[in-house]
C-alpha cells in the first residue's frame, strides 16, 4: 500500500555513504528531504546531487536534513561522489543510503513497475518533526527535480504549521498569505495585527506573519 500524506514515514536503519544511520536518529526534531534517484553514474542525478550540496546553507537554515537514496552499493555511491563533486563543483556531505535490497525502495513505494521493474522513480518525500510525511513529489526518470520548488513548499510547510494561514498559487517567502476559512473575518485584526485584505469572504490575505 502506498504511502500518503499524513502517514508516518517508515522508519529505517541502513548503510550510507557516511555510515550507518537510523532515519528518525538522523533527522532527530528537524525537519527531512528524502529522495530516491535511479542509479548512480546517471547524467540527471549527477546534477540533483549537486544541486542539492550546492544549497546546504539554505536546507541548514531551515532545519532540513537531506538523504538521498538508490538501490547501488555504498561503494558505488562514494565512487559517484568524487564525479559529483568534480563536475559540479560542490562537496557532497549529506548521505546517500544504499538500498541494495530495495527494502526502503518498497516501504516507500519508490519503484513504479510500469516505469521500470528495478531502477527507483524520482520520489522525494518531506518528512517533519513528527515524523509525519508532508510531501510527496514523483518525477519521471528523464526529468530532474526543481529544488526551488522544494526549498518554496519547504518555507510554505513550515509557515502553515504555525500559523493558521496558507500559501497562494506561486506564493514565495516573505508575500502574503490567505487565513484560513477556519478564522471568523470579525477576529481577523487580533491573531493578524499586521491587517488584512478581503478579496472574498472566503478570501481573505494577510502578510507573512513570521517576517
Amino acid at each position: 500500500m502506498s504511502l500518503r500524506l499524513g502517514d508516518k514515514a517508515p522508519d529505517f536503519t541502513a548503510q550510507t555513504s557516511i555510515g550507518e544511520i537510523n532515519l528518525y536518529e538522523y533527522l532527530g526534531d528537524g525537519w527531512g528531504v528524502l529522495f530516491s534517484h535511479p542509479a548512480d553514474y546517471t547524467p540527471v542525478c549527477t546534477t540533483e546531487l549537486g544541486r542539492t550540496a550546492a544549497l546546504k546553507d539554505e536546507f541548514a537554515k531551515r532545519n532540513v536534513k537531506v538523504l538521498a537514496l538508490s538501490v547501488d552499493s555504498v561503494a558505488s555511491h562514494k565512487e559517484w561522489i568524487k564525479d559529483i563533486n568534480e563536475t559540479q563543483g560542490v562537496e557532497v556531505e549529506f548521505p546517500i543510503i544504499a538500498d541494495e535490497d530495495r527494502k526502503i525502495a518498497e516501504a516507500y513505494d519508490m519503484i513504479h513497475p510500469n516505469a521500470s521493474v528495478n531502477a527507483t522513480v524520482r520520489s522525494l518525500f518531506i518528512i517533519g518533526p513528527d515524523k509525519a510525511i508532508k510531501l510527496i513529489i514523483t518525477y519521471p526518470a528523464s526529468t530532474g527535480r526543481n529544488f526551488v520548488e522544494i526549498l518554496r513548499v519547504i518555507d510554505s510547510l513550515q509557515l502553515t504549521a504555525y500559523y493558521s494561514v496558507a500559501t497562494p498559487a506561486d506564493w514565495k517567502d516573505g508575500e502574503d498569505v490567505v487565513v484560513v476559512p477556519a478564522i471568523k473575518t470579525e477576529d481577523i485584526p487580533a491573531k493578524f495585527p499586521k491587517g488584512f485584505r478581503e478579496v472574498k469572504p472566503y478570501l481573505r490575505l494577510t502578510p507573512q506573519p513570521n517576517k
